[in-house]
């Protein structure tokens, strides 16, 4: 028989003949559109930041052509910011103290220990925090966490406003922050290095400390550094739990303002615009807004720094 099959015969030709390696293949007709539009989220979000400096740097610029720098970054006076810049640091370090052990313990428990029925109705739970409107969890600290938890409970000699009851009702709102992104990045951790740790003799807590924990550490890292610009910046807690009176203390039974509070106080419209005072506003909103762009400079650092390829 001299017929030959068609499957052994070689590559087809013609209408049946392979397209060629190098020929590329053609994109969908929306894929292009797509694109653009993703695009187009990208460059608004880089537009939205570059008009915010540009709308504060005019009012910055003629707020020290009339207050020296010296003045402005001074420990007493009337345009001075360091009391600020210290209340902004004492509240946040406070809500860290807090934040950090209870969203941390709250994920490792999520990721590593509570069965899939305790976890579908704890994480929603923990999340809801976050859902709070920040004037609720102000008004909660003037009522509750002040009166009854500081000065009756602990018998603590605080004012009626404190960086205390600030910094604690802070740690609270971010929580949910630094437990669900703390979880998410645990929870990434492939589950043989799980297997192989318990494989040479780990017990559980041993393979969550020392093998989970610091395989997910860069994740944590930009969830903490996360919750902290949030409280950097917090307004309406501190506005109303921290106080309105510029004090450079290290005692956070005093009150202190912060950087945030005084900017939501002074902008009541007392101002005349263009007057110093008004002024001072957009500056120490661009302090603000310098710090919080070191503070995510360094959480893109450590999580570069620690990042883990499995």
């Amino acid at each position: 028989m001299s017929t030959i099959s068609s499957a052994g015969a070689g590559p087809a030709t013609g209408a049946g003949r392979p397209a060629a390696p190098n020929q590329r293949k053609q994109s969908p007709p929306g894929e292009a559109v797509i694109r653009g539009i993703l695009m187009a989220s990208a460059l608004l979000s880089v537009a939205i930041t570059v008009g915010i400096i540009f709308a504060l740097v005019r009012p910055v610029i003629d707020f020290f052509r009339e207050v020296p720098v010296g003045d402005f970054f001074a420990t007493e006076g009337t345009h001075a910011v360091l009391p600020l810049v210290a209340g902004t640091a004492m509240t946040t370090v406070i809500a860290l103290l807090v934040a950090v052990p209870l969203g941390l313990g709250a994920a490792m428990y999520l990721s590593e220990y509570a069965s899939q029925r305790a976890r579908k109705y704890l994480k929603p739970t923990v999340e809801l925090l976050a859902g709070v409107p920040s004037v609720v969890y102000g008004f909660f600290a003037l009522t509750f966490v002040t009166p009854t938890l500081l000065q009756d409970i602990l018998s603590l000699k605080v004012g009626f406003t404190n960086a205390l009851a600030a910094g604690l009702v802070l740690g609270v709102m971010i929580i949910p922050t630094v437990a669900s992104l703390s979880e998410d990045a645990l929870s990434a951790v492939p589950q043989a290095m799980r297997q192989g740790s318990m494989a040479m003799g780990a017990n559980r807590m041993q393979t969550t400390l020392r093998v989970v924990l610091p395989a997910a550490l860069s994740g944590v890292a930009a969830a903490i550094v996360l919750g902290m610009s949030r409280a950097v910046g917090e307004t309406m807690i501190v506005t109303l739990a921290s106080g309105s009176l510029k004090n450079l203390s290290a005692d956070p039974r005093e009150g202190m303002q912060t950087m945030t509070g005084f900017i939501a106080t002074t902008a009541g419209g007392e101002n005349a615009v263009g007057s110093s005072s008004y002024n001072e506003l957009f500056a120490v909103g661009m302090l603000l807004f310098v710090l919080t762009f070191i503070i995510n400079v360094i959480s893109i650092a450590l999580v570069r720094r620690f990042r883990q390829a499995y």
